[in-house]
């Protein structure tokens, strides 16, 4: 079972009232039904028809006949077709979808509540939404369509509900997606599916603790590097004072700091200070050490200048 799936499935196991269970089925009959002289919807899991099947008939009083097919493309699988033939223009109207005159009804001022505008989202993610597993590479959650106002309507009522999706077109059809974690997080906690919520929690927060962890790591690797290579740099620095006879010209603190270098090659400033502190009478912070190895470069400078 796929993870869109694991949350179609909490998502109709839900109960909600008459208004909501309306503005549901009008979001999945706008967006997955075929409509002519008959509403036809074609499904492929068995929960989601129950929930379609039973919502046409205590909301229309009327029975949708179910064809079962097994389709045996790469494997076999059931597929579950819906035809209503009774009160098609009724019903159609009755979910703001197309009107007594035939034109398109826009989704405008269909819903009252953030509950009912929840509900239509519902409706259309049930008939064409997917989301990635968390686990998977990366975290998305995509909406289709096949025309752009439609597109558009849906960002808007996302945005609505304080969320931010975008939209673009892609081939023939248009694609509404999310790709934030945190978003794809709470729609699915607005949907109430609470164990695919919990899951998709569980995973974000160990991705986000590992790449965290691996950000200390690549940042502590990268101080480590640092430090050695000034380590490195300053005994070179020290080498080049006792070759051209300059290391008797500097002060006895200054000394003191360079032979604790050259006795502690692989250790930071601040280490540097903390260990001449700890075993000499002489008290330096990170900051004196480093004074001591601004002046040998500038005499060493100064020395090359000469030269």
């Amino acid at each position: 079972m796929t993870y869109t799936i694991r949350v179609k499935e909490e998502i109709v196991k839900n109960k909600i009232n008459d208004a909501e269970r309306i503005c549901e089925l009008s979001g999945f009959v706008r967006f997955s039904a075929i409509i002519k002289d008959s509403i036809t919807i074609t499904l492929e899991n068995a929960s989601i028809t129950r929930r379609i099947y039973t919502n046409f008939k205590e909301i229309f009083n009327i029975h949708p006949k179910i064809i079962i097919r097994n389709q045996k493309r790469f494997r076999v699988k059931q597929i579950y077709i819906l035809v209503i033939n009774e009160k098609v223009d009724y019903i159609l109207e009755f979910l703001n979808i197309i009107s007594k005159n035939k034109k398109v009804l826009p989704d405008d001022n269909f819903f009252g509540t953030k509950e009912e505008k929840i509900a239509y989202l519902q409706g259309v993610f049930l008939a064409t939404g997917t989301v990635n597993d968390p686990a998977s590479s990366g975290y998305h959650l995509e909406i289709v369509t096949n025309m752009n106002r439609e597109a558009v309507y849906i960002t808007n009522l996302f945005k609505e509900l304080e969320i931010i999706a975008k939209h673009l077109k892609r081939n023939s059809k248009y694609m509404i997606y999310i790709k934030n974690a945190e978003v794809i997080s709470e729609i699915i906690r607005m949907f109430q599916a609470t164990n695919a919520y919990f899951y998709f929690e569980d995973i974000r927060i160990y991705r986000d603790h590992k790449n965290m962890v691996n950000r200390l790591n690549n940042c502590e690797i990268a101080n480590q590097e640092k430090t050695i290579s000034t380590g490195l740099r300053q005994l070179e620095e020290i080498k080049y004072l006792k070759e051209n006879e300059l290391y008797s010209l500097l002060e006895d603190t200054t000394k003191i700091v360079l032979d604790y270098r050259e006795k502690y090659p692989e250790v930071s400033l601040k280490e540097l200070a903390d260990i001449i502190s700890l075993e000499t009478d002489y008290q330096i912070g990170k900051s004196g050490v480093n004074h001591h190895f601004i002046k040998i470069r500038n005499l060493i400078k100064k020395h090359r200048e000469k030269k």
